[in-house]
């Protein structure tokens, strides 16, 4: 079984497949009278293609089994999709330039505080959690049209996951 290693995610890294959203290196507008910081365009959201609409969702993920197997990869060919965690926990994102091609994989551990926006017709496996029960605020497409395209491996591959790290 193949093994696919774990990186940090850095926007330099993901860049081929989408956005890191975080707030390092961003200078925050101080608004509503100096009581808040606001970030801005962290995100390019790309929804509109055959009339699509954003919407904003709540996912709570579970835990898989270790050693974590990636069997299917997905794609949304009308519209990127964004995932922000919103509990601090670190997660895995794992994407692909083509997913017939083991070379193309890479996965990345993302802290509790980057999101992550894939861009339109990025391969990526579904959510990765390393703890149970995460939640995340998510931002994709609405509407009609075909936004789903799914891709199951025929030999799966293994996250080269140390023990240690993966908390319950």
């Amino acid at each position: 079984m193949a093994t696919v290693s774990i990186e940090p995610l850095t926007k330099q890294a993901f860049a081929p497949f989408g956005e890191v959203i975080e707030t390092d290196g961003v200078t925050p507008l101080s608004i509503n009278q100096g009581y808040a910081s606001r970030f801005n365009d962290l995100a390019s959201i790309d929804v509109a293609a055959e009339g699509g609409q954003t919407n904003i969702s709540w996912f709570v993920a579970s835990l898989r089994p270790v050693p974590i197997a990636i069997r299917l990869m997905e794609r949304h060919p009308l519209g990127s999709q964004l995932f922000m965690p919103l509990g601090g926990a670190d997660w895995l994102v794992v994407v692909c330039s083509d997913p017939r091609n083991a070379a193309t994989y890479r996965a990345f551990r993302a802290t509790g505080q980057q999101g992550v926006n894939y861009a339109r017709n990025c391969w990526h496996h579904p959510l990765l959690v390393l703890k149970d029960a995460s939640p995340f605020l998510v931002v994709d497409r609405k509407g009609k049209g075909d936004n789903l395209e799914e891709y199951w491996l025929d030999e799966p591959m293994q996250l080269d996951l140390k023990p240690d790290r993966h908390e319950a």
